[in-house]
C-alpha cells in the first residue's frame, strides 16, 4: 500500500496545476470582457455626448440671430450679454451643464461661429467640442443689384452700374443717388451655371459679378468688373476676386394679394389732367394701356396698390408719377409689361416706394424709349429688357430680380443698398452651414 502514495500526490499536482491554468484562462477572459465592456460604455457615453453638442452649439446660433435682427451697429449689438472681443461679438451661455459660446463677426451680412461644449457621462473634466461657422444674407429679396435665374447679357453702349445708400446721408443727397457719393456694389449676379452665363460685355461694373456652380462669364475689351480704384485706374477685365460661381438662391413664385379692387378714375390736381389718380387703397383693372398725350398718365398719391389682370402698355408721354407723399406696389398678371414714355418717376427719390410684381404668368417685362425708371422689379419668370435709346443716358434706380436680362442701350444702374433691409425687418436667413 505505501508503494501507492507518491502516484496519487503527482495526480493531485496535476489536477491543481490544471485548476490553476483553467482559472488564469477564465480570468483573462473576464478581464478582457470587462475591459471591452468599459470602453464600449466609454464609446457610447462619448457618443451621446458628441450628439449632444449640437443642440448646444445651435442655441448658440439661434441667440446669435437674434441678436443681429436687433440691428447690426455696435451700439446694438453689445446689449444681451454680448461683448466685442477683437473683431467678433462674443456670449458665453450655461445649460444644464454644458455651454456654447457664440460669436458674431463685425462685418455685414455677419458671420456666426457656435461651439458647443459638453461633458462626457460618468467623467468630470473630459470635454466634447464641436464648431460651427454660418454664413447668413439679409432675409430681403434684394441683396444685390441686378439678378436673374438665367443668361444676363449687357450688350449696349456706356452701360454702368455702381451703387448707393439712399438711407445714409454719407452716401446719397437726400436720399437721391449722387454720384460723388457712390458706392461700388453694383453687383449682377445669375442662378445660371452654363457657359458664358453673364455676358459683361463692354460695360462697367462697379461691383461683383457671380454665376451658378460651374457657370462662366464672358468680358469684352473694354469692359471692367471691380472696385472704384480698379475702374480709375483705366483697368480692364475683372478685377481678382471680383467674381465667383457660387451663386444660388431661390426666387419663389408670388401670389397676388388681392385680385379684385376699387376700378382707378380720372382726376386733376393742380390744373393738370390724369388718366387715373391713385389715392390710399386697392385697386384693379383688367389691362393697362396709356399713350399719346401728358395728361395719359397714373398720378400716386397715397399707398396704392393695383393689380393688373392683363397686358400693360405705357407710350408716348405717358408714365407713373409717384407724389413724395405716395408709394405703388403693382401686380402685373398679364404676359406683357412694357414701359416707354417717360416711365415711372418717383417723387420721394426712394425705389421702395415703387414695386413692380410679375405674378408667374407675367413673361415679358421691358422698359424703352426714354423710360428711367425709380423703383424694384420682382418678376422670376419674365425675361427683363431694357433698350434706351438716342445718346442719352438713362437711370435704373432700385433693383431687379428677373429670369433673364437683356441691357441695349445708355444704362447707368444704381443700385440702392437700403433695399437689402425692405420688408425684412432686420432679419437674416443662414445661407450655408460648416462644421469646422
Amino acid at each position: 500500500m505505501k508503494l501507492n502514495q507518491p502516484r496519487r500526490s503527482l495526480e493531485n499536482g496535476s489536477i491543481l496545476f490544471m485548476v490553476i491554468i483553467v482559472t488564469a484562462i477564465i480570468s483573462v477572459g473576464l478581464a478582457s470582457y470587462l475591459k471591452l465592456a468599459v470602453n464600449q460604455q466609454r464609446s457610447v457615453a462619448r457618443s451621446a455626448a458628441w450628439n449632444e453638442t449640437i443642440p448646444v452649439l445651435e442655441a448658440g446660433i439661434e441667440e446669435a440671430l437674434e441678436q443681429i435682427s436687433v440691428g447690426t451697429d455696435a451700439a446694438s449689438m453689445i446689449n444681451n450679454g454680448w461683448s466685442l472681443s477683437g473683431t467678433n461679438y462674443v456670449r458665453e451661455r450655461t445649460i444644464d451643464g454644458s455651454r456654447y459660446v457664440a460669436r458674431i463677426s463685425v462685418s455685414v451680412p455677419p458671420v456666426i461661429e457656435s461651439s458647443g461644449f459638453v461633458n462626457v457621462p460618468g467623467t468630470t473634466s473630459t470635454l466634447v467640442t464641436r464648431t460651427v461657422q454660418v454664413k447668413t444674407r439679409s432675409s430681403s429679396m434684394f441683396t444685390k443689384g441686378m439678378v436673374a435665374k438665367g443668361q444676363i447679357d449687357l450688350r449696349g453702349n456706356n452701360i454702368q452700374t455702381d451703387s448707393f445708400d439712399s438711407s445714409s446721408t454719407s452716401y446719397s443727397t437726400g436720399g437721391i443717388y449722387d454720384s460723388s457719393k457712390a458706392k461700388s456694389n453694383g453687383d449682377v449676379a445669375t442662378n445660371s451655371g452654363l457657359v458664358n452665363s453673364l455676358n459683361v460685355g463692354n460695360a462697367n461694373i462697379k461691383g461683383k459679378v457671380s454665376t451658378g456652380p460651374g457657370g462662366s462669364v464672358s468680358i469684352g475689351p473694354n469692359g471692367a468688373v471691380g472696385d472704384a480704384a480698379w475702374h480709375s485706374g483705366g483697368n480692364s477685365g475683372i478685377q481678382p476676386g471680383y467674381s465667383s460661381d457660387d451663386m444660388n438662391v431661390s426666387f419663389p413664385d408670388l401670389v397676388a394679394p388681392f385680385t379684385v379692387g376699387l376700378p382707378p378714375a380720372s382726376g386733376s390736381l393742380g390744373g393738370t389732367n390724369y388718366a387715373y389718380v391713385l389715392t390710399t387703397g386697392d385697386y384693379s383693372l383688367s389691362s393697362l394701356s396709356l399713350s399719346g398725350s401728358s395728361n395719359n398718365k397714373i398720378l400716386v398719391t397715397g399707398n396704392a396698390r393695383l393689380y393688373v389682370s392683363g397686358n400693360i402698355s405705357l407710350s408716348g408721354q405717358s408714365g407713373i408719377i409717384i407724389d413724395s407723399t405716395g408709394s405703388l406696389k403693382l401686380y402685373a398678371a398679364g404676359a406683357s409689361t412694357s414701359i416707354g414714355g417717360n416711365g415711372v418717376a418717383n417723387g420721394s427719390g426712394g425705389a421702395q416706394d415703387f414695386q413692380y410684381y410679375g405674378l408667374p404668368s407675367n413673361t415679358s417685362v421691358s422698359f424703352n424709349g426714354n423710360a428711367a425708371y425709380n423703383g424694384t422689379i420682382y418678376a422670376p419668370n419674365a425675361d427683363l429688357s431694357l433698350g434706351g435709346g438716342g445718346n442719352n443716358s438713362y437711370d435704373f434706380v432700385g433693383a431687379s430680380i428677373s429670369k433673364t436680362v437683356s441691357m441695349n442701350g445708355h444704362f447707368n444702374f444704381h443700385y440702392d443698398e437700403a433695399l437689402a433691409n425692405m420688408n425684412s425687418g432686420g432679419k437674416y436667413v443662414i445661407t450655408d452651414w460648416n462644421e469646422l
